[in-house]
């Protein structure tokens, strides 16, 4: 096992799980919907789509049934990818939303077609032990009969709130009495359940030609979209092969693009080739170098990442080598520097993890981006919608540029990691730009330092943002602050750790797991 230090450097109200099937969620009722199936004979992956299926209902402000989903799979014997991101509407096009700058955040023009529903179904008839409708029956019980909202829930539901337009269901849903829910308030919603159990009837049938999609697209048309019966029919999730990268005797694992997972290897790649520093895992040397890693990664990423149809570069020239020796050249001990894309040679959102004591796992994220994503939510059905079309880019230069059929940019990424050809662990930090530099930052500590998974998930983190400044969690060392200010990064005025992301592991240890869930959530690991 990787991470061979039981210690826990850092405050926090938890200690891994270990047990011989185990699971890692944001959401206890989703964790316990997870282990319920594993207890009846379900495995690795029936307990992740059951578990996918409960958060959309316990944590609808991070995902729901218009979400988009990505999976890594190990079968017991390989790795296979999952990509059931949505596309843009066919009639979809930069003339719509011509005297923008940037593509809209909020309502219908910001919904891609919604992949979640079609990645429960494939990923149930590719390895799925237990029939497809059986996994449903907790979220339906939730939404129908109820359940008390967990606190950093209640929290996230408060904010998104203030910022969401009222007038596209949204709040006929999630405001009752015209207020979001308090921690510990009961939340029901029969609409939701509803939909529950047409997808469940129908094996997703309903969510892509039947019912549930004449009524997103009549909303749609409702409200000027175009959004078409066609869209919905023609929506397909697809497997893929997921990267592969070894990073100091361990092979790192994401989805290649349209997610940014890629972003995670190249700074890897870089921070390999980096001088090293004294070996403490919280030196304001150690941050530097990831920081500006994840930098030179991020500028890549920004340039190249689109649908993969449409990319110009491939993901193996991002991660060549010699390309990524070029960009550490650049690197520079003493000071921050901002960074543009170099030239590669030619060529809201929900984390979990599961593993069963036949050795499959699951690394599987579902998101609707932003919180409760567009504000869209179907009139009578609960379905609330993701505003992935945000992601596109409104230059028509730009490989992310919109246009119909196409994937945007995406953030949501799975990961895992094998050593030697052998799994070794699921995991995944959930939180839009945070997620690379999040996987960056536990990997570190997992493969650096060897911390135990739950410490390197306490550990405190940092987060760098597109316009340049640097976020700092107020529970880092004091000496991040001055340090790094020091050496050039601009320091942003921040005290929030919802902002942070929030990790889930799952990792292989000794005949079973070591399971664990990050504080910064109401979350839990757990297992038997």
């Amino acid at each position: 096992m990787i991470g061979a230090s039981w210690t826990q450097p850092y405050p926090s109200h938890r200690s891994p799980v270990l047990a011989r099937n185990a699971v890692a969620t944001s959401q206890p009722l989703a964790t316990q919907a997870g282990v319920a199936v594993l207890a009846r004979g379900g495995n690795a992956v029936d307990a992740a789509i059951a578990t996918a299926i409960t958060l959309a209902v316990v944590e609808p402000v991070s995902n729901g049934l218009g979400s988009d989903l990505y999976a890594i799979v190990w079968d017991g014997e390989r790795l296979e990818g999952l990509n059931a991101s949505g596309r843009a509407p066919r009639a979809a096009n930069l003339a719509r939303l011509a005297g923008r700058s940037e593509a809209p955040v909020r309502g219908w023009e910001s919904v891609t077609i919604p992949g979640a529903v079609s990645g429960w179904v494939a990923l149930s008839k590719r390895y799925g032990r237990l029939p497809f409708a059986d996994l449903f029956g907790p979220a339906i019980r939730y939404a129908r009969d109820g359940y008390a909202v967990s606190p950093i829930v209640a929290r996230q539901w408060a904010r998104a709130a203030g910022v969401l337009p009222h007038d596209l269901g949204f709040a006929e849903h999630f405001l009752p009495g015209g207020r979001p829910p308090d921690a510990g308030r009961t939340f029901r919603c029969d609409a939701m359940a509803g939909s529950l159990e047409a997808i469940a009837a129908t094996g997703g049938e309903a969510f892509y030609r039947g019912e549930l999609a004449k009524s997103m697209v009549a909303h749609a048309r409702s409200h000027g979209a175009v959004h078409a019966l066609d869209d919905f029919a023609e929506h397909a999730c697809d497997w893929v092969r997921p990267l592969a990268f070894d990073y100091r005797g361990t092979t790192v694992h994401e989805i290649p693009p349209n997610g940014q997972g890629i972003a995670a290897l190249i700074a890897l790649g870089i921070l390999e080739r980096l001088p090293g520093t004294d070996g403490t895992a919280d030196s304001v040397a150690a941050q530097h170098r990831a920081i500006e890693a994840m930098k030179l990664a991020f500028a890549d990423v920004y340039a190249q990442v689109a649908d993969p149809q449409h990319l110009r570069v491939s993901p193996e020239a991002m991660l060549d080598r010699d390309y990524l020796a070029r960009r550490a050249a650049r690197f520079e001990a003493g000071r921050a520097q901002d960074f543009g894309p170099g030239s590669p040679p030619a060529g809201g959102t929900v984390y979990l993890a599961t593993g069963d004591a036949d050795g499959m796992m699951v690394s599987l994220i579902q998101s609707n981006y932003m919180g409760f994503g567009s504000g869209v939510v179907v009139p009578g059905t609960g379905i609330s919608l993701q505003n992935r079309g945000a992601g596109f880019s409104l230059d028509p230069s730009h490989p992310n540029a919109l246009a119909g059929g196409k994937r945007p940019f995406h953030t949501i990424i799975p990961g895992f990691l094998t050593r030697d050809g052998a799994p070794l662990a699921a995991f995944g930090v959930m939180g839009g730009p945070i997620q690379p530099q999040g996987h960056v930052q536990l990997l570190t500590r997992l493969l650096d330092h060897g911390m135990n998974a739950q410490a390197a998930i306490d550990a405190p983190r940092w987060r760098w943002n597109r316009d340049g400044t640097l976020d700092i969690e107020p529970t880092a060392p004091a000496e991040w602050r001055t340090g790094l200010a020091a050496l050039g990064h601009r320091i942003a005025a921040h005290d929030d750790t919802f902002d942070f992301g929030a990790g889930q592991c799952v990792m292989r240890c000794g005949d079973g797991y070591l399971a664990a869930s990050d504080a910064r959530r109401d979350g839990q690991a757990a297992g038997f």
